[in-house]
């Protein structure tokens, strides 16, 4: 079986269970059944990697909505480190009362099979509330690497194996993954250099300690505008309405080449459904406000939402689609 076959039998359970929401157009209002209990202090979101990617974005945009629906302050707590794995335990071990949530990527996805021994169960302790958008990522150069395409690249991590280097938002972020992924179709043997996070790895690519990166599109658009990076191709499966001229890597020589990140909105496991419900909701009417709506949307990402059970759907096929391409492509950590 060929390396695009066996990606091909990974994309089907990556995309269902989701509903896209049209800017503008607000969730039913939620009426809590216990106005004077919560949330009566601080919310704080659990930002799993540093400031400065592509998901501290997110929850900054987010923040602000929340925290005028829910008449407290929402701040953005960066707990970067481990794989995303630190964030999302004092998440899953936080009292199950709604005032702890975890925003995050597929990293929570993939870290189910790179660590059997994590010390928290995420189908257990971290109860689902919403997506929030998908995106691709995008594959970047500094301007000093003699490559202006994907086919480029390819050829020149062929010539020198094992020389180039990508670097990602840490080990199992969709960054790393992208990089393992496009080494198995491509058949390039590019090192990994892992982050604490999208900003730390943007700081040195833009410094030139690294050449190569997989990025976020909240992030790399500007820099491409300001000649300081250039952006061979995004991740997804078709051009960007918004960006038209980004070629995909499937259109660089790749094809069938696909993955998609997203991000998602979690809270501890057996927080009370009430709770669920509330911040549910009051997410979704956030992320339909249009503001916010095109503030996401404008980076290329695609705003959607979910139920909580759509969510956990979601993240459970997921789950299932990593342990396969982390099989395959012989992923471990480093």
């Amino acid at each position: 079986m060929t390396c695009e076959n066996v990606f091909r039998q990974l994309l089907p359970a990556a995309c269902t269970g989701m509903w896209i929401i049209a800017a503008g157009h607000a969730a039913p209002s939620y009426t809590q059944t216990y106005p004077n209990l919560y949330p009566n202090r601080a919310v704080r979101i659990v930002v799993p990697l540093a400031p400065g990617g592509a998901v501290d974005g997110v929850a900054r945009i987010i923040a602000g909505p929340l925290s005028e629906a829910l008449h407290q302050s929402v701040v953005v707590d960066n707990r970067a480190g481990g794989a995303t794995n630190i964030g999302t335990e004092i998440v899953a071990k936080s009292p199950p009362d709604g005032y702890t949530l975890l925003l995050t990527n597929s990293s929570a996805a993939a870290n189910v099979s790179l660590y059997p021994r994590l010390p928290y169960d995420f189908r257990k302790d971290i109860t689902p509330i919403s997506l929030i958008a998908t995106t691709p990522l995008v594959l970047i150069a500094h301007p000093s690497l003699p490559v202006k395409s994907v086919r480029d690249l390819i050829a020149l991590a062929k010539s020198h194996p094992g020389q180039l280097a990508f670097g990602s938002a840490g080990i199992s972020s969709p960054a790393h993954i992208c990089g393992e992924l496009l080494n198995l179709m491509a058949g390039t043997r590019m090192l990994h250099v892992p982050y604490k996070g999208g900003g730390p790895m943007l700081t040195d690519l833009l410094g030139g300690q690294i050449m190569i990166a997989f990025s976020g599109l909240l992030t790399a658009p500007q820099f491409e505008k300001s000649g300081k990076l250039r952006v061979l191709g995004h991740t997804g499966a078709r051009r960007i309405a918004s960006i038209p001229d980004m070629p995909t890597i499937a259109e660089g020589g790749v094809p069938g080449y696909e993955l998609v990140g997203y991000f998602a909105l979690f809270t501890t496991g057996g927080t009370a459904p009430d709770v669920v419900a509330r911040l549910h909701n009051e997410l979704v009417r956030a992320l339909a406000i249009p503001e916010i709506h095109k503030r996401i949307a404008d980076s290329g990402a695609e705003v959607t939402g979910s139920t909580p059970k759509e969510l956990g759907v979601f993240v459970a096929k997921e789950i299932e689609k990593y342990a396969k391409l982390i099989h395959v492509a012989h992923i471990r950590p480093e």
